[in-house]
């Protein structure tokens, strides 16, 4: 287990330089930053040069990539166009984006997985057929019309939540948010959870721990469940980062300052500095989390060794 540890390390490195190198490149095809920061009149050249040099890009945009990189690794993400840091902006919304995040995959988790077993032992029957239904029309209808539609309904018409959540939200603030955010994901993990319990239902070792006699909730918890869950856990990984970095609809919805409204901003406003930043710190999320599953592989399937 250890070496395989240390060989995903090792294969994590280029694939953290190559996205972040992917990222600063489209991020400074985005267009002029500096044109942005003297507003609907153009600056005169000299402002222009000294702001350029200021900020580095009067430079090659591979000198100012490695010159990036190696702040980066000093803690050093660079400072905003409004004199701001970076490292100042992601320590107030990285933690909001994260308490949001955690309500979303608690949701994917316990209403998806307990919805996919129901529906794969009932494969075929009134229940299965609304499920699959429900899930479908989550699918199909886009997150932002069923964020205003919930905020309309729950925040403005009926005063259950408000329409807005806090600077700083709570827990609480963020249940109706989460469960937008993670309405889409949530019917896939449904839909994947009820196809693999229906497919292992019917697996050799499913019959014999039946034909042993084993109660029926520790054949389905102990057996079938837990070889079922691997690709709804590899779903759920690579969903985490996913839903940090996708979360821009919906914290505009609810005017939550988290990690989407600051990469909304940042990109309106092409703010480089901003938008690399909070980029390269989801790629390290991305690639924790897949480790992270990997390992939960030989967790859930005893059958499964790393070398």
């Amino acid at each position: 287990m250890g070496r395989y540890v240390i060989r995903r390390l090792l294969q994590m490195i280029p694939v953290f330089f190559g996205t972040t190198l992917l990222i600063f490149l489209m991020v400074n095809v985005m267009g002029d930053p500096i044109a942005g920061l003297c507003g609907d009149r153009q600056c005169d050249p000299a402002t222009a040069a000294q702001l350029r040099a200021e900020f580095g890009l009067d430079k090659p945009v591979w000198q100012q990539y490695l010159t990036y990189m190696g702040n980066v690794f000093t803690g050093d993400f660079g400072t905003a166009f409004n004199g701001q840091k970076v490292t100042e902006l992601m320590a107030t919304a990285f933690p909001i984006t994260i308490r949001l995040t955690v309500v979303a995959i608690a949701f994917e988790i316990v209403i998806g997985i307990s919805l996919g077993v129901v529906t794969g032992l009932r494969r075929g029957r009134p229940v299965d057929t609304t499920v699959l239904i429900l899930t479908l029309v989550v699918i199909a209808v886009p997150t932002f019309v069923t964020g205003l539609l919930l905020q309309l309904l729950l925040g403005v018409k009926w005063g259950i939540i408000k329409p807005s959540v806090s600077p700083d939200p709570t827990i609480d603030e963020l249940l109706v948010p989460g469960l937008v955010l993670a309405s889409v994901s949530l019917a896939y993990v449904t839909r994947l959870t009820r196809t693999s319990i229906a497919e292992n239902a019917r697996a050799d070792y499913v019959r014999t721990a039946v034909a042993k006699g084993l109660p029926r909730r520790r054949v389905v918890v102990r057996h079938l469940l837990r070889n079922s869950l691997i690709p709804v856990v590899t779903f759920i990984g690579t969903d985490v980062g996913a839903l940090m970095g996708g979360a821009i609809v919906t914290e505009r919805i609810f005017n939550i300052h988290g990690v989407g409204y600051q990469l909304y901003q940042g990109i309106l406003r092409q703010n480089s500095q901003t938008v690399v930043g909070f980029v390269t710190i989801l790629v390290l999320v991305f690639l924790a989390a897949n480790l992270i599953v990997d390992l939960l592989y030989a967790v859930l399937d005893p059958r499964i060794r790393y070398a």
